[in-house]
């Protein structure tokens, strides 16, 4: 076939498609045998991603002249992420998951606060210490919820549940953005968002979370109903926040880690906000 008449890779946003799709699988099969075989490979997995999330808002707020302490956040992600769940799952160590958790977000804010005290100058130390809180409160405060679901009994079917309610959500707006969107929902944030693509992604995650409720939680099939409308609008906030923190940083994908898909929290932004409430709904169908 002549090169002029070579099928296109790219998609109509620039993308290689062949690309996303072979990292798009590569990212979704830890996510699968994690789930379904080996619980500790998805916690490490995900701990890795938020670690790297850590390193992409780093990097997007030092555009703003604002320098966290990564290292440290680093360190306390990955702690507050696999040492939360081990100790939620692991009862008989006789220690509080909350008290653990707690204390390795505090320990990591002391150690931010330390780690910016010791580069001795005065100049900057508001704006740093805001970017250190807020890599703190964005990444492991919210991902540790993550660990929290997945330490249940039946912490994997959760977890699903919630996955299949972001999907579906993302998936809706989507679909009936491009066929019904007229209005505009967010166009100094994200242009391609609409109010109609913002009541299918919820109509889509409610009637996915009634089925995820009944055959994958084995529960009221009512339950779904409020699973799938909270996690549907949480998960449009993470997206136009993670936008809003691109925008502001004058960049158009968080890294290029991940060819065809951007950077990672070009990837999580949907379910970072999803898990907490997720959580809170299940706690409050299902309890602990």
């Amino acid at each position: 076939m002549p090169e002029s008449a070579a099928l296109p890779t790219t998609s109509k946003a620039g993308r290689d498609l062949p690309a996303a799709v072979g990292v798009g699988l590569a990212l979704l099969a830890p996510i699968v045998v994690g789930l379904l075989w080996f619980n500790w490979l998805f916690i490490v997995y995900v701990a890795l991603m938020l670690c790297l999330g850590v390193v992409e808002i780093s990097r997007a707020v030092a555009r703003k002249n604002m320098f966290a302490e990564t290292v440290p956040i680093i360190a306390g992600t990955a702690l507050s992420v696999v040492g939360g769940y081990w100790v939620t799952a692991s009862p008989e160590l006789g220690i509080s998951s909350m008290t653990f958790i707690v204390s390795c977000l505090g320990g990591t804010v002391l150690a931010a606060f330390i780690g910016r005290l010791f580069r001795g100058h005065a100049e900057g130390f508001i704006r740093d210490i805001a970017a250190s809180s807020l890599l703190i409160a964005y990444i492991p405060l919210i991902g540790v919820f993550v660990a929290l679901m997945m330490a249940a009994a039946d912490g994997p079917a959760r977890i699903w549940a919630v996955l299949i309610c972001v999907v579906a959500s993302d998936t809706g707006a989507y679909a009936t953005g491009v066929l019904l969107g007229r209005h505009k929902m967010a166009p100094r944030i994200s242009p391609s968002k609409t109010w109609e693509g913002f009541a299918g992604g919820v109509v889509f995650s409610s009637l996915l979370g009634v089925a995820s409720a009944i055959w994958v939680l084995h529960i009221d099939w009512w339950v779904g109903i409020p699973l799938g409308v909270l996690v549907s609008v949480a998960a449009t906030v993470g997206d136009l926040t993670e936008s809003l923190i691109k925008r502001d940083a004058g960049i158009k994908d968080m890294s290029k880690w991940l060819p065809g898909h951007g950077g990672v929290m070009d990837r999580l932004d949907s379910m970072l906000m999803a898990f907490p409430v997720g959580w809170f709904v299940l706690n409050l169908a299902m309890g602990p």
